[in-house]
């Protein structure tokens, strides 16, 4: 869902920076604006699947870019900026947002586990059915969207992160701190739980189109 971005604190750009140990406030500003500000609406729009709110998306956006241009410093010149974008956002949400009432459901593993492999047997991904390929070609977006935002916190993430935003495994583990193994599984369990959703919002659509042309 694309929105205006919010307002950042405005700085001036004097100069470059080679390095960001060694440069000026002035020249991390620079850089800060370069690699960062293009990615304002991608992060609002994680942000906003997050949170399924347009002022906590802000909020979330806001505290990000904030935390974001104070640490600068860590960031590894020629990584991917994105995903440690992301996970500055990502651990925002939770440390934030999971504190108020608003809180996302939790996975019950247990009742995951009657229906999936535990993450040792998950498939790899050879084997995992990508989700732009099979099932979301043929749905309407408000369908996709419905389905997806009521899968809980962990899976959602997940598909949003590999299907929608297209980080690799690698990038995933860093930004969601967990091993590349249960990246694997918990994709492959969100997949099949999405699926199920999205067939069950098929059946129901077209089951009320066919009474509306009797």
């Amino acid at each position: 869902m694309d929105n205006p971005s919010p307002i950042l604190p405005d700085a001036t750009v004097l100069a470059n920076a080679t390095t960001l140990s060694n440069a000026t406030q002035a020249e991390k500003t620079k850089f800060f604006e370069k690699l960062f500000m293009p990615l304002l609406d991608a992060s609002y729009n994680f942000a906003f699947r997050l949170t399924l709110d347009e002022d906590d998306a802000h909020d979330l956006v806001q505290d990000t870019y904030l935390k974001a241009f104070r640490f600068v410093d860590s960031f590894q010149e020629g990584t991917n900026a994105k995903a440690w974008l992301f996970r500055i956002l990502k651990n925002s949400f939770i440390n934030d947002y999971r504190k108020k009432n608003k809180q996302p459901s939790k996975v019950d593993y247990q009742e995951v586990e009657q229906a999936y492999n535990s993450e040792e047997d998950a498939p790899q991904t050879s084997n995992t059915t990508d989700l732009r390929v099979e099932v979301l070609q043929d749905m309407i977006g408000d369908e996709v969207a419905t389905a997806l935002n009521s899968l809980a916190i962990d899976f959602r993430t997940v598909i949003i992160l590999c299907d929608i935003e297209g980080f690799t495994y690698e990038e995933m583990s860093k930004i969601l701190d967990i091993p590349i193994g249960t990246v694997r599984s918990r994709l492959h369990r969100a997949r099949q739980i999405l699926k199920e959703k999205l067939k069950s919002y098929a059946k129901k659509y077209y089951r009320v189109e066919e009474e509306e042309e009797l």
